[in-house]
């Protein structure tokens, strides 16, 4: 036989299923419907099922404290307050506790900004079992003001539907679809979002990101997957993202921090993680010295800012260095001087770190003559087996710029494992066809650890 449970009609009240570890309630029941303070409500589809997405401010004296909520919508309903007026509202079912007692409840979402409680717990929501004692508060006891720390918040019990934004210019790529397809499977909703598409409202109390004309919706996640020709633009566009309440995958100046790749190497460096001898200067007067300082023939001369090996040289003799760097410096670009190491054959590892682990390696061989191993390139990939320390290596290089996904490549010299590169947005169709593992849903699988 259940046991009844004895409330007052003032309780802090449990929403594990909305991840919301206490809210004080006031118990009403005068009123038939259960309500819950939410705010920027909307509507989003997933596996064409209808779902909402707000957001709660549970203790009224910390405003500033949100928490992003989303529930399977169940039906909009018109519902009379106790003022007499109407309103069509939102109705979501969830999991409340109180005490030992744990049941599912109907619940509408309304804007209780001026209200004390901002939670109405109506009859209808009420279990037999539970006696409402009218004159008596928090029977099962007050707030423990620690528990919104983040440590002590509890993980769901199961996930919810997050909203996510994917911003690529190239939708119909391998790693764009692949993403979405997997964030789809596990119940998400994802958005595909031309970066150059989007224009922004920088407001300190509102800010706002416009796309195609449309404002967009809040999102809980932003995928960045920032081309290199746009990447301030794109970083700005992604910086606005956080203003208005969205985690970055990688955040701004982590990406930054890749793309510059003298930035990279310093970084790099300064975290004590071996790289090829690498140069750089800016003045011409500078070419002899900057060889020189690389100490040996051949070497490699590549763009700041190249990626997928366009922009990379391999300067075969002293004076074929000199006229790459004379031709590069002509055009005012930014470039490294680095060592050419031999030994590793044009083949690098490419390792994808994924939350500070690695979740999968391969071996990137060049075509041919052609000292790069990108795939880009006509290279080919073959499964790779990592030594202790060049998983070590990985984990750190991404950890040193500050990114949470990375595709790390790093060569395998005599002095050890050098890290060549550090990429923010890796592709992953060489790596998942090669391990026949499905990295897009491990990158989704982060991306809900980080809610």
């Amino acid at each position: 036989m259940t046991k009844e449970l004895e409330i007052g009609w003032e309780e802090w009240i449990n929403l594990p299923s909305l991840n919301i570890p206490a809210i004080k309630a006031k118990v009403d029941t005068g009123a038939q419907t259960s309500a819950l303070h939410a705010k920027h409500i909307e509507v989003f589809k997933v596996k064409k099922k209808k779902h909402v997405r707000f957001e709660v401010s549970p203790l009224p004296e910390k405003t500033n404290l949100t928490i992003s909520c989303s529930a399977p919508l169940i039906d909009r309903r018109k519902v009379t307050s106790s003022n007499g007026e109407s309103e069509n509202r939102y109705i979501i079912k969830a999991t409340l506790i109180l005490g030992a007692k744990e049941w599912e409840a109907d619940i509408s979402l309304t804007d209780r900004e001026s209200m004390q409680f901002r939670m109405l717990l109506g009859r209808s929501a009420l279990d037999p079992k539970i006696i409402v004692h009218p004159t008596e508060s928090f029977l099962l006891g007050g707030l423990d003001k620690s528990i919104y720390r983040k440590k002590k918040i509890k993980p769901l019990k199961s996930r919810r539907a997050l909203r996510i934004a994917l911003l690529t210019r190239e939708p119909n790529n391998y790693s764009s679809k692949k993403i979405k397809l997997a964030g789809e499977a596990r119940g998400h909703e994802v958005e595909t979002i031309n970066t150059t598409r989007c224009y922004l409202d920088v407001d300190m109390d509102n800010p706002q990101i416009y796309y195609e004309g449309n404002p967009l919706p809040k999102y809980d996640i932003v995928i960045p997957r920032v081309g290199a020709s746009i990447t301030s633009y794109g970083l700005a566009v992604t910086r606005q993202f956080l203003l208005t309440g969205a985690i970055a995958l990688n955040q701004p100046q982590a990406i930054a921090n890749s793309r510059d790749k003298l930035m990279a190497h310093q970084l790099l460096a300064s975290a004590g993680i071996d790289i090829p001898v690498t140069g750089f200067a800016s003045s011409s007067k500078d070419t002899k010295g900057i060889i020189d300082t690389v100490g040996s023939i051949p070497l490699i001369i590549k763009l700041a800012e190249s990626s997928q090996g366009r922009g990379v040289i391999l300067a075969e003799t002293k004076k074929a260095a000199e006229t790459v760097i004379s031709a590069f410096r002509g055009l005012k670009a930014n470039f490294l001087v680095q060592e050419f190491i031999a030994e590793s054959k044009g083949e690098d590892i490419r390792c994808l770190v994924v939350g500070g682990k690695v979740i999968g390696s391969i071996k990137r061989i060049n075509k041919g003559d052609d000292f790069r191993s990108n795939i880009h390139q006509g290279g080919s990939a073959e499964k790779a087996i990592l030594s202790r320390k060049e998983r070590s290596v990985a984990v750190r290089a991404a950890k040193a710029l500050g990114l949470s996904v990375a595709g790390v490549d790093i060569l395998r010299s005599k002095r050890g494992p050098l890290v060549l590169e550090v990429n923010s947005s890796p592709g992953i169709q060489s790596l998942d066809q090669t391990l026949e593992i499905d990295v897009a849903e491990q990158i989704i699988i982060f991306c809900e650890s980080q809610i």
